[in-house]
């Protein structure tokens, strides 16, 4: 028999998340794309942010048959969070930044992300934006298959850190800690150190 879940944070019941995760406000409005294939991840950190953030939104799928609409949201700038050579750094919005982004982050494998590039042209024409100080990431558990690589929580905090300072967002970090944590724990602090070095 399956252990219940947590319909919120879909953690098993004993493992729930939801006193940990915050309900932060931000003038930039987040929309997270997931790859299907992601929602079955341990540690599903799109879901993780688009829960923490009042102005933000999980939509799961491959194509996105409504996606001009959501571009579409009236008072915001649309920008695609992903590296490219005509990404511009995010910088603090100023004095006259009267609209706020709209900032659309794909979640998935770089394969699986650049996939959702491929299959939705209206993602793949959006004005792109990279993070211009990337603090190292905090998922131990993971071999980041480069430098500057982050889980996708970690992204959209650094993203709206950088966009929005003095205002900080890393208490949306707490519960992708305490998953982080717990994972360490359920293989052993030994095994940890052994295979991860203690990084």
């Amino acid at each position: 028999m399956s252990r219940p879940r947590c319909e919120r944070c879909t953690r098993a019941q004993e493992h729930c998340l939801c006193p940990l995760i915050p309900r932060l406000e931000s003038r930039t409005r987040v929309l997270l794309l997931q790859h299907p294939s992601e929602t079955a991840h341990a540690l599903n950190t799109a879901r993780l942010a688009a829960l923490g953030l009042v102005n933000g939104e999980l939509r799961v799928g491959e194509v996105f048959a409504d996606l001009e609409q959501w571009l579409a949201t009236p008072g915001y700038r649309p920008v695609l969070l992903f590296p490219g050579d005509e990404a511009q750094a995010l910088t603090a919005y100023g004095e006259t930044d009267a609209r706020p982004l709209l900032l659309v982050v794909p979640d998935g494998t770089w394969r699986k992300a650049r996939k959702l590039l491929y299959l939705n042209p209206l993602l793949a024409a959006l004005p792109r934006v990279t993070l211009g100080q990337v603090t190292a990431s905090r998922y131990r558990l993971r071999k980041a298959p480069e430098p500057g690589a982050l889980s996708t929580i970690e992204a959209v905090v650094q993203s709206l850190n950088a966009l929005e300072a003095p205002v900080c967002f890393d208490a949306l970090l707490r519960p992708f800690e305490a998953l982080i944590e717990g994972q360490i724990k359920a293989m052993g602090r030994e095994t940890f150190e052994r295979n991860h070095g203690g990084h």
